[in-house]
């Protein structure tokens, strides 16, 4: 009888144990196409956690409908954003996991030079999938894994279906290996600073707006009263950042978008306020998306395309997009620090804490110019 789980190819004991950091975000379809489109939605939206209807009626609906009518349309969006280098999620993460490589590269390796630390980086849905990253990792001696995903602000449909992709595939493994999954941060100081530095930046080329419009990515309004904590979150990282900006209450206010279908979402939508604001006398404006890591359709075409249209369409006079962290230095040192934390905690861990910051002078001058943090 065959057994259900999967051992190591060629397995040598006594090698050198790696520790495997993946960053995993949402996902791309292939190409901005309508076929490409039809194969990654219906993924996408097969998830029980990003749709909560009852599974067959929702596959009715899914299949019947929703695959048949919006993959062409998003595709048109997804080319409009598309690029040599793919779509600008793909492109973009992958920019930050290489980035983040060579650092860990640089900074860290045994006497015989051989890397301690992988970093890679996985798609939810989609290629390169959470599955095969983690086996290509195992199978290149990792033995631990640290499993970063980039969102901000916790949901279940975003971070919690990491975790399921990453469990569900740990199901097979002979060796479950030493797991840390990060959590939100969306109240961190460092990823506070640096939004605040990367709008900061913005605002010596473009000036400052008459308001700041602070956008996050929406969820069903169902989601908060079931206790996700995605709406709290949201509201605490606009908070802090407003706070760190010294904007008055006049000077900022954030929203939701992305709506998705007809039930109540949470408010205020995006889509809403952006044509009421001129209306309110509000005619320069900027928007910043920080739940976003990177560059996405949602920000390169729903806010900086089509938000633009609509707001000056509806007499507003001056629209700008504050661009994600994407692969800045911020946003690299930011993960950097953050990972070399969670390994100094480790009990088992064989670098001291002190050795860690001796071996990263760049996070230590980031964490100087950040108030010592």
């Amino acid at each position: 009888m065959g057994s259900h789980v999967k051992g190591l190819k060629n397995y040598q004991h006594g090698q050198t144990a790696k520790t495997g950091i993946i960053l995993v975000n949402l996902g791309t379809p292939e190409a901005p196409t309508a076929p490409a489109l039809r194969k990654y939605l219906a993924e996408f939206l097969s998830d029980t956690r990003v749709v909560e209807i009852p599974k067959l009626l929702w596959m009715m609906i899914l299949h019947g409908i929703i695959l048949r009518v919006r993959p062409a349309k998003s595709a048109k969006a997804y080319a409009r954003v598309w690029s040599e280098d793919g779509s600008p999620l793909m492109a973009g993460t992958k920019a930050l996991a290489n980035k983040l490589a060579a650092k860990f590269k640089s900074d860290f390796s045994n006497d015989s030079n051989e890397q301690l630390f992988v970093v890679d980086f996985a798609m939810r849905y989609g290629q390169p999938s959470v599955a095969s990253v983690l086996n290509k990792l195992q199978q290149n001696g990792v033995q631990k894994f640290i499993i970063v995903p980039l969102y901000p602000q916790y949901s279940g449909a975003t971070s919690g279906s990491v975790a399921d992709a990453v469990f569900k595939e740990l199901l097979h493994w002979r060796w479950v290996p030493a797991l840390h999954l990060l959590g939100s941060y969306h109240d961190d100081d460092n990823y506070i600073d640096s939004l605040v530095k990367s709008i900061k930046t913005h605002w010596q080329k473009e000036g400052q707006p008459q308001k700041l419009l602070i956008s996050f990515h929406g969820m069903p309004k169902g989601t908060l009263e079931k206790g996700d904590p995605y709406f709290c979150h949201c509201h605490k990282t606009a908070r802090l950042m407003a706070q760190k900006l010294e904007l008055s209450d006049e000077q900022w206010e954030m929203a939701f978008q992305s709506r998705f279908g007809k039930a109540e979402w949470l408010k205020p939508y995006f889509a809403e306020r952006i044509e009421k604001l001129p209306k309110e006398g509000v005619k320069d404006i900027q928007v910043v998306c920080p739940g976003f890591s990177i560059d996405c359709l949602e920000t390169l075409d729903e806010i900086n395309i089509e938000g633009r249209s609509d707001f000056l369409n509806a007499g507003g006079e001056k629209f700008s997009y504050i661009p994600a962290l994407n692969s800045s230095d911020e946003h690299i040192n930011f993960h950097f620090d953050r990972i070399l934390q969670l390994i100094s905690a480790w009990p088992e861990s064989k670098i001291a804490p002190e050795e860690l910051l001796k071996q990263s002078k760049e996070t230590i001058k980031y964490a100087q110019l950040n108030g010592g943090k």
